[in-house]
């Protein structure tokens, strides 16, 4: 079980490293905070789907924090047992 744990947490920083360069290599874009998560359009501007409309960094970037959390959550279960 000890081996498990020492493998899990290597994965997690070896996660959390990738999603910081991911993150920084982005264009920063204009819409601050609301602008990150789509806020401000209208219904007109929204005619795709919006995973269609994310470049390759953002979609990175959203698996990345998909098993950030994944790891997170079974990192905590491996540790109440």
């Amino acid at each position: 079980m000890q081996l498990v744990k020492i493998v899990l947490t290597v994965l997690h920083v070896i996660v959390c490293i990738a999603l910081i360069a991911v993150v920084m290599m982005q264009h920063r874009k204009s819409g601050g905070f609301t602008g990150s998560f789509g806020g401000g359009g209208t219904q007109a501007d929204m005619g795709g789907g919006a995973w269609q409309r994310m470049t390759g960094l953002t979609k990175l970037t959203a698996a990345l924090i998909g098993v950030f959390m994944l790891l997170s959550i079974i990192q905590v279960v491996i540790s109440k047992q």
